[in-house]
């Protein structure tokens, strides 16, 4: 299923789009998307049984903004250094563990939400980026378990990142990574059975209609399933809760001087493949 919320920001309701890209309201079925739902299977057997059925209502999409495909978001885990083009065009070592920092959830935003950059940005990067969401609450999952069992769905992340902060101002990459509207999210949250194998979907960005990642969730260091379980031991995820699993070559940071960094007017769309398609103006905060 592809689940997503509609709507001004702060007052999204939750939407369906069907097997035809009929975009339905599940206003009545559920209250939102979010980690009740994701952990609930009776209710996600209810959103099944009214798609499949016919009877949702569609709703008029003209116009419609499209918000994050999740509520009430938990934490966002965040992968670093996690694909091996990636670690060659910055010049990194591969690490010998995954790399884990967080952003806060209020920088999540839609998949087609400006963009702000930050007062005194000069290195606001891209980064596309496979986002899972998880299910079931994972905690210490085992070597003998299927992590990919407590992933509830995939959806596109846009990794917005500010290398100055994040590299040279000191400190953690925090900095970095917790500009306001960082973390556009969507536009839909795909459920796992709907996807198949996260180690083999494409994911693209272009920046003003020019190809600059080009990549596949096979050059990942650490899988998915490596990424959930090796994540579950440091902390509890809980339902709703999103990681970002790291991005493939092509970032600004990589590129050859001048550096090629985003600034207000820039327009950067990305997509994965089956997963959908984000766009994003930049405007100065």
């Amino acid at each position: 299923m592809k689940l997503l919320r509609v709507g001004t920001a702060g007052a999204e309701r939750p939407a369906l789009l069907d097997a035809e890209g009929v975009l339905r309201d599940l206003t009545g079925i559920v209250d939102d998307i979010d980690g009740a739902l994701l952990a609930d299977d009776a209710a996600l057997g209810r959103v099944r049984a009214a798609a499949e059925s016919g009877e949702l209502a569609v709703l008029d999409a003209t116009g419609l903004r499209i918000g994050p495909p999740l509520g009430r978001i938990g934490k966002v885990v965040c992968i670093g250094l996690n694909y091996h083009d990636h670690a060659r065009e910055t010049g990194a070592e591969p690490p010998a563990e995954p790399v884990v920092f967080l952003k806060a959830p209020d920088t999540v935003v839609g998949a087609y939400d400006t963009v702000l950059v930050p007062r005194g940005s000069v290195k606001t990067d891209w980064e596309v980026e496979l986002a899972v969401v998880i299910g079931r609450t994972a905690r210490y999952v085992g070597d003998d378990e299927d992590p990919l069992a407590y992933v509830a769905g995939y959806a596109v992340a846009h990794d917005v990142s500010e290398r100055e902060f994040q590299i040279e101002r000191g400190g953690t990459w925090d900095k970095g990574k917790n500009c306001e509207t960082f973390n556009p999210l969507g536009p839909w949250l795909v459920t796992a059975d709907e996807v198949g194998d996260p180690q083999a979907l494409s994911l693209k960005l272009w920046v003003n209609g020019e190809l600059k990642q080009d990549g596949t969730t096979a050059e990942q260091i650490f899988s998915v399933a490596e990424v959930v379980r090796y994540v579950s031991r440091f902390m509890v995820l809980y339902p709703g809760d999103v990681i970002n699993t790291g991005t493939p070559a092509g970032v600004a940071m990589g590129a050859p001087e001048p550096k090629p960094f985003l600034r207000a007017g820039d327009v950067v769309e990305l997509e994965i493949a089956g997963l959908g398609r984000q766009r994003q103006e930049f405007k100065d905060a």
